[in-house]
């Protein structure tokens, strides 16, 4: 199926083959390449129906990062025929695609198994040693292995690069969002604050506090008008006294006041919009208790990919969703059962329902991993430790073929058996899904030249 929403992604074959010309398309109200809302959006790929072209959406990506390490053997690769050690506690069901099968705490994702993919041969290269949190999220968002103490960006991580490239297409909408806030991984390293993600800071999963983002609205009274005042008066301090470094309004200051200014981004970031059915098909659980060690410190992140389907619809291009802790040392099998998988399960199913009712999932790559995997013997305190030997993740839309399985692990769970994947692949698909130009290299602070990703290829199997 042919991807429909907004847009041409930049040449002028692409702009001649969308149905408007770019003259069409900039009386069509300035909105910034990706701005409209849907029933804009709609009455365009109308009008562009009647002529007989098409005219396609923006391509965006979700990333479920499932920090701490979800298990392959207890979410997409059970091993319902191993001893109990390594089986572990759950069952497997089958799913609605004949073959397939899952663990039995996911009974609404296996319903729709034909509109999502499982590749279960990821793994780090083993010569990357024991991967551990931060290592692991370096080279899972970055490529590359991290700084010394496992946390430092030693490179941009995807999302800079997304922004860098794709931020000019849409000024007016953040081309990388990180909800709710930055972690190990995700920062632009030496790209510079230009390339940071915009961070929602507060948290939509928690009931407890107002949703409302600190980084966007002006503050001290001042009005949209007056800011734009403020910034024709710095554009004419630097016209007039551009030689003498005067002050300057840079990109990144030009962009930030288009986002801060713009009302089609704050109506993006507000939940208040979704009717109360949508929100409670996501998840509209009790707040989290830290008390509780059975939950092992997760918050119900539901409303979080119920705000990364509201911002893809509004243009975003690459949402960032941090969905830990996986971490199951302890308590694994409760923990899952009492929380985690039964809130997944609800949350991650109603995101791919939602984005493909909408007309969006063609357009939108929806990548669900963490950083490593689990031990394939369960330990004596219930629970499994790190592995980055083999892990799992979850790949819908984008034109990811559902209902397929992309590798296998052999038979405890512990190693790739067939079509091994590297993490960089992951990431390789990511960029082509966004048309970022792999063959720019750019500088770092000491004038170096780096390639955005060292190695790695499509998962083509997926499509």
């Amino acid at each position: 199926m042919k991807n429909l929403q907004t847009i041409p992604t930049g040449t002028a074959k692409q702009h001649s083959n969308s149905g408007l010309d770019r003259r069409g398309f900039l009386q069509a109200g300035m909105l910034g390449m990706t701005g409209l809302s849907l029933p804009e959006l709609l009455r365009l790929q109308a009008q562009a129906a009647e002529s007989g072209k098409v005219v396609e959406r923006t391509k965006s990506v979700i990333i479920l990062w499932m920090r701490g390490g979800p298990s392959q053997h207890d979410m997409w690769d059970p091993k319902p025929d191993a001893p109990v050690e390594i089986r572990g506690e759950f069952n497997s069901i089958a799913t609605s695609v004949p073959g397939i099968r899952i663990t039995e705490l996911l009974p609404m994702t296996a319903r729709i198994m034909d509109k999502w993919a499982i590749v279960r041969s990821l793994a780090h290269r083993i010569k990357d040693g024991n991967v551990g949190h931060g290592d692991g999220d370096q080279i899972c968002f970055t490529g590359y292995p991290a700084g010394r103490d496992g946390q430092v960006n030693v490179m941009p991580s995807c999302g800079s690069y997304v922004l860098q490239q794709k931020q000019h297409l849409n000024p007016t909408m953040p081309a990388y969002v990180m909800i709710p806030k930055m972690i190990p991984g995700t920062e632009p390293a030496w790209l510079g604050a230009a390339c940071k993600p915009f961070e929602t800071m507060i948290d939509p999963a928690d009931p407890t506090t107002p949703f409302v983002i600190p980084n966007l609205g002006l503050s001290g009274g001042v009005t949209p008008e007056q800011l734009t005042d403020r910034r024709h008066l710095l554009k004419g301090f630097d016209n007039s006294r551009r030689h003498d470094d005067a002050v300057s309004l840079d990109k990144f200051q030009t962009t930030a006041m288009d986002i801060l200014t713009s009302q089609s981004t704050q109506a993006a970031f507000d939940l208040d919009k979704e009717t109360q059915g949508t929100r409670e098909r996501y998840g509209m659980m009790e707040a989290f208790d830290p008390k509780d060690p059975m939950r092992c410190g997760a918050p119900n992140w539901a409303q979080r990919m119920l705000l990364a389907r509201r911002l893809v619809e509004a243009g975003v291009r690459l949402v960032t969703v941090n969905l830990g802790w996986w971490d199951f040392h302890k308590l694994g099998f409760d923990s899952q059962r009492r929380g985690f998988l039964p809130r997944w399960d609800r949350a991650y199913s109603a995101l791919i329902e939602d984005l493909d009712q909408r007309g969006l999932l063609d357009s939108t790559l929806v990548v669900a991993w963490g950083e490593i995997g689990r031990t394939p013997v369960v330990n004596k305190e219930a629970g499994r430790d790190h592995w980055p030997y083999v892990m799992c993740g979850a790949f819908a839309g984008g034109g990811v073929r559902g209902g397929s399985v992309v590798g296998a692990s052999d038979a405890k769970g512990a190693r790739p058996k067939d079509l091994p994947k590297l993490p960089h692949d992951v990431l390789a698909t990511i960029y082509r899904h966004l048309d970022v130009d792999l063959t720019q290299q750019t500088i770092d602070h000491q004038g170096r030249p780096h390639m955005i990703l060292p190695y790695g290829n499509p998962i083509d199997e997926l499509f």
